[in-house]
């Protein structure tokens, strides 16, 4: 079954105009056509812009997607580059889900501050007080 730019767009979030730069900058290679020139996207096509776009979410530069999608189209030869990058990738997500981790936290001991404040009618002697 093949879908539309307008159709693919709708369904992962992304602009035609995103779809037609990726397409441009050889994310998406390998597009076919209808007899008409219109992009004629499969569900391959649309499993790929998933990958793409959750590589791109997760910080992934777009220099290298396009690095791991030209992997995709070698042999089996390229799989180990492939599931290293990906490794990179999930370690890279990892260190972010730490950090965010210990922002939360702060707000955390922050918010429970404010609700001390509210609950006792006191005083933010804590404003400038880095530790509370």
């Amino acid at each position: 079954m093949g879908y539309t730019i307008k159709t693919i767009a709708q369904k992962v979030g992304l602009t035609e105009y995103t779809l037609r730069y990726y397409e441009r900058e050889g994310l998406l290679p390998l597009i076919e056509r209808d007899e008409n020139g219109n992009r004629n996207f499969s569900d391959q096509d649309m499993e790929l812009i998933g990958l793409i776009c959750c590589l791109r979410n997760t910080g992934m530069p777009l220099a290298a997607i396009k690095r791991f999608v030209t992997l995709t189209k070698g042999d089996a030869a390229t799989i180990g580059a492939r599931k290293q990058m990906l490794i990179e990738q999930k370690q890279a997500i990892e260190e972010q889900i730490r950090q965010f981790k210990k922002y939360a936290l702060k707000i955390d001991k922050k918010i429970a501050h404010y609700e001390e404040l509210e609950k006792n009618g006191g005083i933010d002697r804590c404003h400038s007080d880095s530790s509370c």
